[in-house]
């Protein structure tokens, strides 16, 4: 563990560093004795038979071990609250027992006291309170794990240079950085512990998994980095009049303390102030949704912390065409950028949910990585197909009202396909995953009646006209890959092909594993069955929506089988 940094009397300093050995030792202690409890359960009880007292107390024990977290969080603060909220968006590792309980997660954390604040921010600023702002408000007006802010006005030579008067003061809470360091050499031991659990290791790699959170936390708290952030955000959104963002006081500005405007409005989610205000909620969720959207598959830069905390909405006179209000975003410290190729893959993820595709949406998810090469996903399209068929297009006040068991049957049906394929989480995929949770959980508080689907299809449709161009070229070198395959079969059954070959096809069927294996006597042999295999399945396949090339394929499958057995009989 990193020793704390010395700084006033030794007294003191040994008292701090104290308290951050002991810190340490706390979380090390609730997470090696949590996962202890879950190997026990999860891992030794199902392998001697017991896994009936593992599945009956599963549910109560993941409760518990949430409510544990949540006040071990509220009690020390730091990033344990940020590694709360973090991981209640990792849906894809995590129980919903747990995930539903850190959902809530709040900054519950006592404010500084004035006094603290005020030796901070003059340290920072080099001057005294009194000579930088004409009035702060002692009152923090939020008061978060990693920082607090106060209300204030500008000097009258600032207020003239800047054209402000009313600003707020972001403060890093003094000792911070300390916390920070005890606290990721904690978490980073932790995850060296998880790497060591196949179960977890099989679906993300813990270590790169907690650097990603250092990094995000370790910009979080520089101030400069966050203005920086502002700044593009606000330049991104210039030309749309549904946007806003508070100018950054630069003079006032360091890596600890940050001026800005005060744009304090309505909260999105104050649906009576809205109202009162003359705005339907119900018109503010759709344009939220596609400002997201903008973000995340457009811009590739996006706000990845939008709770409704750092959102207002800001009524406009003169709306020029535009609705009578914008949105104003604040608080960029958290923020995600999508490489050009994962934003081509959430693209055809997006047009594809919104087509109800499952083939297509299985596609997509391979090319962002969530899925390894590897996998044979053709459950998993059937998967999707049968969960599009009954549930798509549904919005959240419709999902309420289907029967939990038809969730339940579905899960299943289909739970062993899905926990049985190589899923992986992706690089920067997490705080996208975390924006998208926050959008659909602030439309739908703004609309309970709110569609995600009447936002998505309209966006899909959208993209598929921009990118015009794109698709052409994409369906050309789709073509180009196509053309060496006999008969002009589908891509995916070339690729079929040469999985067989590579022998990282997973077959159910022992009896086909069986034949599989006495055809591997030769590699002619083998090529043969395969092709025979796939020109079949092609033909059954297309047979229900072309018959006479389903047909042929069919016929034509039956020269590769007669070429599989002829060389059989010769060398008996």
């Amino acid at each position: 563990m990193p020793s704390a940094r010395r700084g006033g009397n030794d007294s003191d300093s040994d008292s701090d560093a104290g308290n951050m050995r002991a810190r340490y030792r706390r979380i090390l202690r609730f997470a090696g004795w949590n996962l202890a409890v879950t190997w026990w359960y999860e891992l030794f009880l199902p392998r001697i038979g017991l896994i009936k007292i593992a599945e009956r107390t599963r549910s109560k024990r993941m409760r518990r071990i949430a409510r544990s977290f949540h006040v071990l969080a509220a009690d020390l603060g730091g990033l344990m609250i940020k590694v709360g909220q973090f991981m209640s968006s990792r849906l894809d590792v995590l129980p919903p027992e747990i995930t539903a309980e850190l959902a809530g997660l709040q900054d519950e954390v006592a404010p500084v006291s004035f006094a603290a604040i005020r030796r901070a921010v003059e340290a920072e600023l080099g001057v005294t309170l009194e000579q930088a702002f004409v009035m702060v408000d002692e009152t923090p007006v939020a008061a978060a794990s990693l920082g607090q802010a106060h209300r204030a006005r500008l000097s009258s030579r600032d207020a003239a240079d800047t054209g402000l008067d009313n600003v707020i003061i972001k403060v890093q809470r003094p000792g911070i950085d300390e916390i920070i360091d005890v606290d990721l050499a904690a978490l980073r031991k932790v995850g060296g512990w998880l790497s060591h659990v196949r179960l977890v290791s099989n679906r993300v790699d813990m270590p790169a998994l907690v650097e990603e959170f250092a990094q995000t936390s370790l910009e979080e708290i520089d101030y400069l980095h966050e203005a920086v952030s502002s700044e593009r955000f606000a330049a991104a959104f210039a030309d749309d009049a549904r946007v806003a963002v508070p100018i950054v006081v630069w003079e006032r500005t360091t890596r600890r303390v940050l001026t800005m405007e005060d744009v304090t409005a309505i909260k999105i989610t104050d649906v009576d102030g809205l109202r009162a205000a003359g705005i339907d909620p119900a018109d503010v969720a759709p344009v939220f949704a596609e400002i997201m959207f903008d973000q995340m598959f457009t811009m590739g830069f996006f706000h990845a912390d939008p709770h409704p905390g750092n959102i207002f909405v800001t009524p406009v006179l003169d709306g020029d065409g535009a609705p009578p209000w914008k949105l104003t975003f604040i608080d960029f410290g958290m923020m995600g950028e999508v490489p050009t190729s994962t934003r081509t893959g959430l693209r055809k993820m997006l047009i594809a949910a919104a087509s109800r595709d499952g083939r297509g949406l299985v596609n997509a998810m391979n090319d962002v990585g969530v899925l390894l090469a590897s996998a044979e996903t053709t459950e998993l399209e059937r998967a999707m197909t049968t969960l599009f068929a009954r549930f798509g297009g549904m919005g959240f006040a419709e999902l309420r009202e289907v029967d939990p068991r038809e969730f339940r049957d579905f899960a299943i049906q289909f739970g062993d396909v899905v926990r049985s394929l190589p899923f992986q989480l992706p690089e920067n995929f997490l705080l996208i995953i975390r924006a998208m949770s926050l959008t659909s959980g602030v439309s739908s508080a703004l609309d309970p009646a709110f569609n995600l689907w009447d936002s998505v299809e309209p966006y899909a449709a959208q993209l598929l006209r921009d990118e015009s161009g794109n698709l052409v070229q994409d369906v050309a070198k789709q073509a180009m890959a196509t053309a060496g395959i006999v008969f002009r079969l589908p891509k995916r059954l070339d690729e079929l092909i040469t999985r067989f070959e590579d022998g990282t096809v997973a077959v159910a069927n022992p009896g086909l594993e069986k034949r599989v294996a006495r055809l591997e006597r030769t590699a002619r042999q083998t090529i043969s069955a395969l092709v025979f295999g796939a020109l079949l399945i092609a033909g059954v396949l297309l047979r229900a929506d072309d018959a006479s090339l389903g047909t042929v394929l069919m016929v034509a499958s039956v020269v590769p089988l007669l070429n599989a057995l002829v060389p059989s009989r010769r060398g008996l």
